[in-house]
C-alpha cells in the first residue's frame, strides 16, 4: 500500500516537472520527463510493485536467489578450472591434433607435412669470440633460417 501511494506521487511530481518544462519551451525534455515519469505508476497499475513486495518480505524467495548464487558459484568455479587445466582454446586444439599424428591442420604449407621437401641443413657459422647474436642465431636455425 505505501509502495503504490509512493509511485503514484513520484509520477504525479515528474508529470509536474514536464509540465513546467514544457512552459520553458523545452519539448523534447518535457517528452523524455513525461516518460520516466509515467514508468511507476505503470508498473503499479499492472501489478509489478506489489510482486516485488511480496518477493522481499518472502523467506522462499530470498532462499531461491541465494539457490540461484550458489549455482553461480558453482559455474564459475568450473570455468575457472576447466580454463586453468586446459589452457586457451587453440592450446586445446592443438593437443587434440598431437594426439592424432596422422591429422594435418587445414592451413597447413607443404613444409609442415614432410621432411622430404625440406632442403638440407647447413653448417653453422664458426662462432665468434662476441656472444652477442648467438641466441638470435639459435632461433634462426630452429626456423631453418
Amino acid at each position: 500500500m505505501i509502495a503504490e501511494t509512493v509511485c503514484s506521487a513520484v509520477s504525479a511530481a515528474g508529470l509536474g516537472i514536464a509540465v513546467v518544462t514544457a512552459y520553458r519551451k523545452r519539448y523534447l525534455t518535457a517528452t523524455r520527463i513525461a516518460a520516466y515519469s509515467l514508468v511507476p505508476i505503470g508498473l503499479v497499475m499492472t501489478g509489478v510493485v506489489e510482486w516485488l513486495a511480496d518477493t522481499a518480505f518472502s523467506p522462499t524467495a530470498w532462499a531461491g536467489f541465494g539457490v540461484l548464487g550458489v549455482a553461480w558459484v558453482l559455474f564459475m568455479t568450473t570455468r575457472v578450472v576447466e580454463r586453468r587445466r586446459g589452457g586457451t582454446r587453440k592450446e586445446r586444439r592443438a593437443a587434440r591434433a598431437a594426439d592424432r599424428p596422422d591429422a594435418v591442420a587445414p592451413a597447413a604449407s607443404a613444409p609442415s607435412l614432410g621432411q622430404g621437401s625440406r632442403p638440407a641443413d647447413r653448417p653453422a657459422a664458426a662462432p665468434r669470440g662476441d656472444d652477442d647474436f648467438s641466441d638470435i642465431e639459435a632461433i634462426l636455425k630452429k626456423h631453418g633460417i
